[in-house]
């Protein structure tokens, strides 16, 4: 019923923006505060649902159907092997056997 008296509404004053025909300032400015109104109400008890969901530790979306697969022990091995090169370089930088040129001098 509200619905359909805000459609209503809405499309009369669309067919008067296309005709030219003289507005109704306070009629237009109630149906504009009244749907800004609709939808803060709209927002607030969508943020309150949420908020109230996630504080019940609930989640907002599905969680997922599979499992997350597990990391391969080659890619682990790897690891301690590149964090030992990257310090190789670094010490390089500390000791002074390389140096940084600083291309805005």
């Amino acid at each position: 019923m509200l619905m359909s008296s805000v459609t209503s509404h809405l499309t009369d004053l669309l067919a008067r923006l296309r005709r030219g025909a003289p507005f109704n300032p306070e009629r237009d400015w109630a149906l504009l505060l009244g749907s800004a109104g609709v939808a803060l109400v709209f927002i607030v008890a969508w943020n309150v649902w949420a908020f109230r969901t996630v504080v019940g530790g609930g989640t907002l979306d599905a969680p997922p159907q599979t499992s997350p697969t597990p990391a391969s022990q080659t890619s682990l091995e790897a690891i301690p092997a590149l964090l030992a090169g990257r310090a190789t370089e670094d010490t390089k930088y500390i000791n002074g056997i390389y140096r940084f040129a600083d291309p805005s001098q």
